[in-house]
């Protein structure tokens, strides 16, 4: 092998150049869909970690730990052994290098557009869930479910999830020092470092938690971590009683014995109390600490030998601020990736919404057409369209005219309160909104229904008040037989149903 090093050196360098070459090629096009961009920027991820894994070969070449290289630019400068013909060492080195060749082939030297070139149209394999869109909505069903049927979630809508879930910081202390929330955290900061990866993957997120962990340690010494200030660290009473055994999920004794003596023991062991007599004892010594701090329990309760009362209170302090400062890094890190998928995150909920106000056949209908306009995409270059007045684009892909822009007045802007106060451009899109999916929900929400008579009102307070008058008036119009049915007596007398009843009643008809 060492005869053939500089030709693999050579060869690894040639390698380098090209898919630097591909690289500069393939951003130098400009992607035609979401799609598109994906496919490109995990291409140019992959020759990026070619590249890498190449250049990490080279260095153990040049650094030569075991002298090959040096010996065989010795052999090619002629040094060799005292006694061998120069002209003999020459052609012992072209036949081998001959031979290198004949066993492999691949390593020809070709035209990099040659044999590079079907890399810049590979489209390779990215997994997304059907709910994720392929990169354009997150997926967060499981981590709902986990949160929703957790002790410190509340019972709330997906949608609303997705406003609560960045915000950590308001969750109780007590509750956050329990393995299920760490469970749950772990499962939220995997998903979105995997989400982020995939639709990002150009993006350095070590070098963003690097900065992350670096701006985290100065805060915490500084006790200024957000939901984790200096004086919840020092409050021995709320970390200590964290146990191997949360005691929030227990309000009795009795409840606490389904625990096991083994486990009863290790928690005692932990919090420097005796770990003696029978299960009823252990579980009623370590059910004191719920209420109780270790400082203020008696003398009695803690094993001999141990470090004493202020050791093992400092101990379990300090323990439990290590665990702290691990949830409280992942915390960071969930809202810096948050803060980094916020337009994301906005553009789920708005689909969420959008579903929740669409039937089943219309949801298939809009699918199919998606599906049919991704395929239909073009990927062949395009030239950059010249559009500075950023004019919307007409059903040829180019900008609409100027004239027809004024003329339909698509620089104004009208703003529908129902809607959630989203913007409509033009007096046509105003008009065409009232009839759908945003303002049907909007008034779906408010109870009222989505009739003409509401059309060209986009105010709840003035959309509430007609309803209030619509309702009184259909009050006074209803039809009211006791008042109004006709009866007619043996004369011909006409009464109305109460007076024709009445007097039916006294015998006087």
């Amino acid at each position: 092998m060492s005869s053939t090093l500089l030709e693999v050196t050579r060869s690894a360098h040639e390698e380098a150049e090209r898919f630097e070459r591909l690289i500069v090629k393939d951003l130098q096009r400009e992607p035609t869909s979401n799609r598109e961009r994906l496919f490109q920027n995990h291409r140019v991820r992959n020759m990026i970690e070619s590249i890498i894994n190449t250049t990490e070969k080279l260095v153990e070449i040049y650094e030569d730990d075991d002298g090959a290289r040096k010996d065989e630019i010795a052999a090619i400068g002629g040094q060799t052994l005292s006694g061998t013909n120069v002209f003999s060492a020459f052609y012992d080195r072209l036949k081998e290098i001959r031979e290198y060749h004949r066993r492999h082939p691949v390593a020809r030297v070709v035209d990099a557009a040659e044999e590079y070139e079907d890399l810049l149209k590979e489209e390779p394999r990215i997994e997304f869930s059907g709910e994720e869109s392929f990169g354009r909505y997150l997926d967060m069903h499981e981590l709902y479910n986990e949160y929703v049927n957790s002790k410190f979630g509340e019972q709330i809508e997906y949608s609303a999830f997705l406003d609560v879930f960045p915000q950590t910081h308001k969750i109780p202390r007590n509750l956050k020092m329990t393995s299920q929330y760490k469970d749950y955290l772990e499962h939220l900061l995997e998903y979105l470092i995997s989400y982020f990866q995939r639709t990002e993957p150009l993006q350095d997120l070590d070098r963003i938690f690097l900065k992350v962990e670096t701006e985290f340690e100065e805060l915490w010494v500084d006790g200024m971590v957000h939901g984790w200030d200096s004086k919840g660290l020092e409050n021995g009473h709320l970390l200590a009683r964290e146990s191997v055994i949360d005691l929030d999920y227990y309000s009795s004794v009795e409840e606490l014995l389904e625990v096991g003596s083994e486990k009863l023991k290790e928690a005692l062991e932990a919090l420097g109390l005796k770990r003696g007599g029978t299960i009823q004892q252990r579980a009623e010594r370590l059910f004191l600490t719920k209420n109780t701090p270790l400082d203020q329990l008696d003398k009695k309760h803690f094993a001999k030998g141990s470090r004493g009362l202020e050791e093992s209170n400092a101990a379990a302090v300090s323990q439990q601020i290590d665990a702290g400062k691990e949830i409280a890094l992942m915390e960071v890190k969930i809202q810096r990736l948050c803060e980094l998928l916020n337009e994301t995150i906005v553009q789920t909920k708005e689909n969420i919404e959008k579903k929740q106000a669409l039937t089943y056949e219309e949801m298939e209908a809009e699918r199919e057409e998606e599906e049919v306009q991704a395929d239909t995409e073009s990927d062949e270059d395009e030239q950059q369209i010249y559009n500075p007045l950023k004019l919307p684009m007409g059903w040829d892909g180019k900008p609409i005219p100027y004239w027809l822009y004024k003329l339909h007045g698509l620089g104004q802007e009208f703003k529908c309160e129902i809607c959630g106060n989203h913007s409509y451009w033009g007096r046509r899109a105003f008009e065409r909104h009232f009839k759908e999916w945003r303002h049907q929900h909007g008034m779906r929400c408010l109870g009222i229904p989505n009739t003409k008579n509401f059309n060209e009102i986009t105010s709840i307070k003035e959309a509430k008040v007609l309803w209030e008058r619509i309702q009184e008036r259909q009050g006074v119009n209803k039809w009211r037989p006791d008042l109004e049915e006709e009866y007619e007596d043996k004369e011909g007398n006409i009464y109305n149903k109460k007076t024709y009843t009445d007097l039916q009643r006294q015998g006087l008809i």
